[in-house]
């Protein structure tokens, strides 16, 4: 760890620091003037700079506020601590206003002081921790502030082992938000296991996360271990747990409360040492209303909750994001990376992306394989970013005004039963760009069910469609469908859709 840097004019404060803060085992580096500090910045072995910078405000040869200033310029994440005999408002409020860490009246409490300082080296870790995951997990880049939070939220977690749910819109990149919380974590040199709890049919999905005894059922010829039991030591990543099956959460709830459960078909209890991160895109305190989610597992599941936000609610990084999936495109595919344009880019950012981080890697993964130049200009975009419904957001976000098409519904020739977003979809036909760039990034992974899982989405949003066109009436939907009355049943059963 490196150094706290004292800063004071007075020698018996620097030596009662330096002594307490030696007995706490933390070394220390003691100036007499700011002079002394940039100095000591500008050369080889102060380069990196200290862990936390404690200062007085008046000293001979220069002010505790303009080096303040000055260092903040350098290091924007130190935290800084400003010491007074001089305890008036003025000099508090300037401090803060110059992003001062907290501000110390003189004569203190030395064991305050220490504490003080102690939480100080904890904000200077938490902001490594982000520096960090922005240099290590570039799809996590983001200068918003909002993402900000999202990486100080990381950094204050990184030795905890509490539970952590993950809120977020799809496509915003809740996985890679687990996977730093876990690589950050004591349990770091455990596994990381992931399962997404609605891509396994119900059937399977007991013995994909507590795994089976040979013969526990057909096709059972050997004990199989379970995701718990695969990552014990380590992480267990629930995606998309609003959709568990109602059953199986009393048997989740039974493995958070005690770390014990069974496999199916065994009658010996196992012990998983295991961390539990969960996230959803959906309300969940509305599907406990409902009843089809257990209030206490939500609570179990809730103890701190992380909300991602969505791309819209950080704009400012579009034009990073979009050009570090440029560049990792290209290497996926072994090609030259490709340029933007500046109008590109502007387009791009002013488009709504409703699947977030996802849909921009997905765009720019199609940009790599389609733009007919090395500099991708405006015209080359993706026809669902160049529809008339992304036409008129990027003028709602321009102008302030609501988009004309939205103020009038009845002018689309689309069915009025059908719901809003897919009358919207229908008005450009940009889905079947969409599934060729979601089926080249699935098919660029060492997937082998990229036809299940393409075939399932596209079949749970097209009964989905129906069922909200009849308003819920099987029969009707299968007939407009063209499909059996069976069938219909059927695959409502296997897709898990709800109505």
């Amino acid at each position: 760890m490196k150094p706290i840097w004292i800063v004071d004019d007075d020698q018996s404060i620097r030596f009662v620091l330096e002594k307490a803060l030696l007995r706490e085992g933390l070394s220390t580096r003691s100036f007499t003037n700011p002079r002394e500090v940039l100095a000591a910045l500008n050369s080889e072995e102060g380069r990196e700079g200290p862990q936390v910078l404690v200062s007085d405000i008046r000293m001979p040869g220069g002010s505790g506020l303009d080096l303040l200033t000055e260092v903040k310029q350098k290091l924007p994440g130190l935290p800084v601590i400003i010491m007074t005999a001089f305890s008036d408002l003025d000099s508090a409020v300037s401090a803060f206003q110059n992003g001062a860490f907290e501000y110390l009246p003189k004569p203190f409490d030395l064991p305050k002081a220490i504490e003080l300082i102690r939480r100080a080296l904890e904000e200077s870790q938490r902001e490594e921790v982000a520096e960090e995951l922005m240099a290590s997990t570039p799809e996590m880049l983001g200068q918003a502030p909002a993402m900000q939070d999202v990486f100080r939220a990381i950094g204050r977690l990184s030795q905890s082992n509490v539970t952590v749910m993950i809120t977020g819109e799809s496509g915003s990149g809740k996985e890679l938000v687990a996977r730093a919380l876990h690589k950050h974590s004591p349990r770091a040199n455990g596994p990381f296991v992931a399962i997404n709890t609605a891509a396994i049919p119900k059937d399977l999905l007991e013995s994909e996360l507590f795994g089976h005894e040979r013969g526990a059922f057909t096709g059972a010829q050997t004990s199989r271990r379970g995701r718990f039991e695969q990552a014990d030591g380590g992480t267990l990543f629930l995606d998309e747990i609003g959709d568990m099956p109602f059953d199986l959460q009393t048997r989740l709830l039974r493995v958070l409360s005690d770390g014990h459960f069974y496999r199916v078909g065994g009658h010996t209890a196992v012990k998983a040492n295991v961390r539990v991160i969960a996230a959803t895109h959906q309300d969940l305190e509305q599907r406990v209303k409902e009843g089809v989610f257990r209030e206490d597992l939500f609570h179990r599941l809730n103890v701190i909750r992380l909300r991602l936000p969505a791309l819209r609610e950080r704009r400012e990084d579009v034009h990073v994001l979009t050009k570090h999936f440029l560049v990792q495109s290209a290497q996926q595919l072994g090609v030259e990376a490709k340029r933007i344009s500046d109008q590109a880019l502007d387009i791009l950012s002013h488009f709504n992306f409703p699947g977030n981080v996802r849909q921009l890697e997905n765009i720019c993964h199609w940009l790599t394989v389609m733009a007919p130049a090395q500099m991708i200009e405006a015209k080359d975009l993706p026809p669902e970013v160049l529809s008339p419904v992304a036409e008129s957001s990027v003028a709602e976000n321009l102008t302030g005004t609501e988009p004309a098409h939205f103020k009038e519904p009845t002018q689309t020739t689309a069915s009025s039963n059908a719901p809003a977003s897919l009358i919207n979809l229908g008005a450009h036909a940009g889905w079947e760009s969409a599934l060729e760039v979601e089926a080249l990034q699935l098919l660029g992974t060492d997937r082998q069910d990229v036809w299940d899982v393409l075939t399932r989405r596209f079949e749970s949003l097209l009964i989905q469609a129906a069922l909200a066109t009849t308003r819920g009436r099987r029969i009707e939907a299968a007939v407009k469908l063209g499909i059996g009355r069976n069938t219909i049943t059927r695959k409502i059963q296997e897709l898990h859709i709800e109505g």
